[in-house]
Order: structure tokens, then C-alpha cells, then sequence
């Protein structure tokens, strides 16, 4: 068996010092501080009633344009750089495969989730259209020019999947339906498939089939906390946001039951307080389901209620990382794995040659999300740097190399294999 000694003090390339991972007394949120009524629900916005006037780029310093979904949604910045809507180039990334829209309203996400640089306890601080969402900026768009765009050589898109991304609004359940519907009437399914990333809290059952229905591929629910009480304390009553754990619950088996196998799965970001053998557990919980997990390594979002805590140590990333793969695509179970008294990894349950190859692979460090057109275990969303900088990468948008494995097998505190 492959054996994984855990040594805390270790400070290079970004692994922890000290425990080895974020745990749960020291990962509080702050308290959201109170909206003055005059700000309260895009009012700044409403009240210029300036004109929406094509493609808007965030942090222009003017009033957030008066625009709203199903007309206009938000798209992640390496969408736009892939669409050409903005200049620029991303380390090591030639472009995204997953076109990212984000449904957008003058008030926002009316949820106030602690991680999340969206939350509605930032309306006296920022417009939403002008709020940074997993570190990138998401700018404007019609979405009739998005679809155009990409209709003009759907063979030769660059996207292998697009998402839409639904928030917490009374307007989301119909407008994520225009959205689907205004892609789906020009761009054939079969050819770039659609994710639907949900807002449970406002969907019912019927909602689900209709998304299935008008051709919507797969469907996922960002669950992001782990347990219970790690969600309530960061999505629910702990920072005054209405969602329920149950209620996420329902909707997730929902979509088990109408998209199928394969076909729908949930996010989980690690550390935010929760053990690995919690991740874990849930981790096992959606494959047993027929699904799959999306993670994300926490990072302290700017504006967010958790923007003061630290970002995932590095070997409590990796280790995860890791045994998700194993569990989501090798066929390995919880149960034969070993964790120490303070539930992280301890032992993978593979023989050593056969987790080097696994490893050395590097599939399993890549970001984790819907499947593209490579191998089901490689992600189209490959979200670039959106839980990391550059320079210390969590998720790799782009498979590593030689180089890139060594540092991996460093923080995972394994002998790295020269040659």
C-alpha cells in the first residue's frame, strides 16, 4: 500500500505550517454589516437608469449600465478572451472550453453567501455587474451577440460545454428557461452541450424536467460546504442568506432521478472548515448516487465575508485532489482508505506503483467540473485561476508537466521521481 506520512511544518510551495489544513474553529465568516436602506436592491443603479449600450467591462468606474438577464448575461473573463470581447492572454491557458454565462440583475444575487464575492452584503460597496466572482472579473453581454458569435462556426468553437449559472433572484427560474431557449434555437445541443449550473432555493422538480426538456445535458448544484453545519454557517441562517442544506438535497436528488447517471453532480469547496474525511464521505455519497464532484480550493475571495482567512494549505488540496480522482474515476472507495485522528489522508488504499501512475498522469490535478470532448475525467470547465493565482496553482486549467509534478508530489509529501 502507498503509504502518505503527513509532516506539518512544511512551508514550501505553498503546504501549511502547522495543522495541515483549515479547520473548522478557525474559519469563521464576519458578520455581514447592514445595507442602508437608499442601497438596498441595485437602487443606485435603478435610480441613473443610464441605457444598456453593448458589451460592458467591469471597474469602468461609471454606474453599472441598467441591464438584465434573460437580455444580457455575465460571462467569466477568459470567456470573453476566447469570444474576443477583451484583450489579453492567460498564463499558460490559450483559452477557456467552457463558455461561462452568469445570469445578471440591477440587484443581484439576493443570497449572501460568506465566500462568495457576488453576496448581496456587498450592495453599498460595489454594483453587481461590477463584483469579482472566483478572482476574475465578469463583464456584460447581450446575449443575443453571445449567441451570434458562437453560431457563426459551432464546429470550430473553441467551447466544448457552456454553463449557465443561475443566482439566487425571483426572475432565475424563467430566465435561465429564455437563456437555454435562445441558445438551443441556433446552436445545436448535440454539438456544444449545456450545463446548468442551479439555484435550488428558488427551483421546484418541475423546473428540473423543464431544463432536461429543452435540452439541457447535465445538471449540478453547488453545495460548496461539506456538512450541515459548514453550510449553514456560511450559506444559510450563520450570515443571514436563505439556503437550506434539505432543500439543496432535494433538488440534487431530483436531478439524479431525471438527468440520470453521469449526468448530474455537485460542487464541493475544501477548505473551509470541513475534515477531509467529511469531503470525502460526501465525495462517496454522489458517486454511490451515480454522480459526480466539482471541487474548488477555497481562496479567500476580495469583498467576501471570509476575504481575512487563510486560503487551502496546499498538502490538505492535494490530498483531497487526489482521492476525490480516485474515488470519482479509479473505482477506489472511502473505506479503503486510512485517515489519521484529525481525518486527513493518511493512506490511499492503491499499491505505490499504481498511484505514481496515477499521479504522474496529472489528470487528477486538473480542474474538476462537467467533461469535455478529450476523456470524461477531463473537465471542459477548467475555470482558469479561479481558485488560485499563477503563481501557486490550485486547479490546473491545462495538463502539468514533468515540472509541475514535482511540485505537486512535494506538497503531497511524496518522494518525487526523477527521471
Amino acid at each position: 500500500m502507498s503509504c502518505i506520512k503527513n509532516t506539518n511544518g512544511i512551508t514550501t510551495d505553498g503546504t501549511s505550517d502547522g495543522l495541515g489544513f483549515n479547520a473548522f474553529s478557525a474559519m469563521q465568516p464576519r458578520a455581514p454589516a447592514r445595507t442602508p436602506q437608499g442601497l438596498r436592491n441595485g437602487r443606485r443603479v435603478k435610480d441613473a437608469d443610464l441605457p444598456a449600450a453593448g458589451v460592458y467591462l467591469p471597474n469602468n468606474n461609471v454606474l453599472t449600465p441598467h441591464m438584465r438577464s434573460p437580455e444580457y448575461v455575465q460571462m467569466s473573463t477568459a470567456a470573453a478572451m476566447t469570444l474576443g470581447l477583451m484583450p489579453g492572454k492567460m498564463h499558460r491557458c490559450d483559452c477557456t472550453r467552457c463558455l461561462n454565462l452568469l445570469l445578471t440583475y440591477p440587484e443581484g444575487c439576493r443570497a449572501n453567501c460568506a465566500y462568495c464575492g457576488l453576496a448581496r452584503h456587498r450592495e453599498a460597496e460595489r454594483d453587481y455587474a461590477d463584483r469579482n466572482f472566483i478572482r476574475v472579473d465578469w463583464p456584460a453581454v447581450p446575449m443575443e451577440q453571445v449567441v451570434d458569435i458562437v453560431a457563426r462556426d459551432v464546429a470550430g468553437s473553441a467551447f466544448h460545454r457552456m454553463c449557465i449559472s443561475m443566482i439566487t433572484h425571483p426572475r432565475s427560474d424563467q430566465d435561465t428557461v429564455s437563456v437555454l431557449r435562445a441558445w438551443t434555437s441556433r446552436i445545436d445541443p448535440e454539438a456544444i452541450p449545456v450545463s446548468i449550473l442551479s439555484n435550488p432555493t428558488t427551483m421546484t422538480v418541475e423546473d428540473v424536467r423543464r431544463l432536461k426538456d429543452l435540452g439541457a445535458d447535465i445538471f449540478t448544484v453547488a453545495l460548496d460546504a461539506a456538512t450541515p453545519g459548514l453550510f449553514d454557517r456560511t450559506r444559510g441562517k450563520g450570515v443571514q442568506s436563505p439556503h437550506k442544506w434539505d432543500k439543496y438535497w432535494e433538488i440534487l436528488l431530483a436531478a439524479r432521478d431525471v438527468f440520470g447517471p453521469q449526468k448530474f453532480g455537485a460542487h464541493i469547496i475544501i477548505g473551509m472548515g470541513e475534515t477531509e474525511y467529511e469531503a470525502l464521505q460526501l465525495v462517496q455519497r454522489l458517486v454511490d448516487l451515480g454522480g459526480h464532484s466539482h471541487m474548488f480550493c477555497f481562496f479567500p475571495e476580495q469583498g467576501s465575508l471570509m476575504d481575512h482567512l487563510p486560503a487551502t494549505p496546499r498538502d490538505q488540496w492535494r490530498r483531497v485532489q487526489l482521492a476525490r480522482y480516485l474515488i470519482d474515476y479509479a473505482g477506489v472507495r472511502l473505506g479503503q482508505m486510512t485517515f489519521d485522528e484529525q481525518g486527513r489522508v493518511s493512506d490511499y488504499g492503491l499499491p505505490a506503483a499504481e498511484l505514481d501512475a496515477i499521479i504522474n498522469d496529472g489528470v487528477a490535478f486538473r480542474t474538476s467540473g462537467c467533461p469535455g470532448k478529450f476523456r470524461e475525467d477531463v473537465s471542459a470547465c477548467d475555470r482558469p485561476y479561479g481558485d488560485s493565482p499563477p503563481s501557486n496553482i490550485a486547479s490546473f486549467p491545462f495538463q502539468p508537466n514533468r515540472t509541475d509534478l514535482r511540485k505537486i508530489r512535494r506538497q503531497l509529501g511524496i518522494p518525487v521521481v526523477r527521471g
